[in-house]
């Protein structure tokens, strides 16, 4: 059974010209264990999904699903508050930015006490002081923090982003979510930041069997730690299989261009050629494409691509392309660094 299920989830904008579609008919599955990538450059719906599924969007905001489960739990039968109790018991998320995240007037210390669930805590109330701090320390510890004393006196601006990122993964584990969402955990940070968040995630997943949802605009970068992987392009789904075959056969051209613009796909490239990719830039919400949003861009776009594409599916394989890029199977380059024993 899936975590979570969703089929065909719309998110519409509220505006002075109307109700805009920003995501339009996304489904997305996620397994015990899993870590799944959700990827798409800037634009593309991914964080809007991610807040939709915690229940944090504004009133501005409006969700629609086919199906939109949790463990077998139907949640749109659900109240909002039944809906939000049971999703921030069983799901966390980290943010993009962890410094806008945490509250700058109160002590990091203070901020993971207040996030320990109080029903972790037994004995009688004058020893549950004692009991948060030592629970404290102890996510300090699982998220890779040996100086804690240091960091719980500390206010977030006085320590790095990466070890804010890490405050914050801290603050979601303090819940013991079932799932974690992880919102672009590494932006704007240096390559050994990246690795050192990126490996603290993979142990969760492969010691804790947490699963996960990692959002990235950065495909190469999501082939290392992913099971399997979702593209979207501007609020719509693209593509979604295994790591391997996303990587290695691309069957949407915007997934091609994803993957030629990666430099671990052009090893072979002479030094200074331009790597793939697509002409123009990813449109505004007020002057969306009819039909498929890529055919402006598209090389292979024709007449029948006004028209929204239907998803094949080709042995798990799935892609949503009136013209996918089928072809014969090559030799399999198979993706290091795999963690957990996730879906496949």
């Amino acid at each position: 059974m899936n975590l979570l299920d969703i089929r065909n989830l719309s998110i519409e904008l509220d505006t002075p010209s109307g109700r805009v579609l920003a995501v339009d008919r996304i489904s997305l599955s996620i397994k015990e264990g899993e870590v799944r990538g959700l990827v798409g450059e800037s634009g593309s719906g991914k964080s809007l999904l991610a807040q939709a599924i915690m229940g944090v969007l504004q009133p501005k905001w409006h969700v629609h699903a086919d199906r939109f489960h949790w463990r077998g739990i139907d949640l749109l039968r659900l109240s909002i508050a039944e809906r939000k109790a049971l999703l921030c018991r069983d799901i966390a998320m980290i943010f993009q930015e962890p410094m806008s995240c945490l509250d700058p007037t109160t002590l990091v210390g203070e901020q993971l006490s207040e996030a320990i669930d109080k029903t972790q805590l037994t004995g009688h109330f004058w020893q549950r002081k004692k009991q948060r701090k030592e629970a404290v320390i102890k996510l300090l510890h699982k998220v890779g923090i040996q100086k804690h004393s240091q960091c719980m006196k500390s206010y977030p601006h006085q320590l790095t982003e990466a070890l804010c990122q890490r405050v914050m993964i801290a603050i979601a584990l303090a819940g013991r979510p079932i799932l974690l969402i992880a919102d672009e955990p590494t932006a704007a940070m240096e390559s050994t930041n990246q690795a050192q968040i990126f490996r603290l995630l993979a142990n969760l997943n492969q010691f804790k069997n947490m699963s996960i949802l990692l959002i990235s605009h950065d495909l190469e970068n999501l082939t290392q730690w992913t099971h399997n992987i979702t593209v979207m392009y501007s609020g719509q789904f693209v593509e979604a299989g295994s790591t391997d075959q996303i990587f290695d056969q691309p069957m949407h051209p915007y997934t091609q261009a994803l993957v030629g613009s990666s430099t671990k796909a052009n090893l072979q490239v002479p030094t200074k050629s331009r790597l793939m990719t697509l002409p123009g830039s990813i449109p505004i919400l007020q002057h969306l494409p009819i039909g498929c949003r890529l055919g402006p861009r598209c090389p292979r776009a024709q007449k029948t691509c006004v028209e929204v594409p239907m998803v094949s599916n080709f042995h798990g394989h799935k892609v949503s392309c009136h013209f996918p890029l089928i072809k014969e199977p090559k030799k399999k380059t198979s993706v290091k660094y795999k963690i957990g024993n996730g879906a496949s």
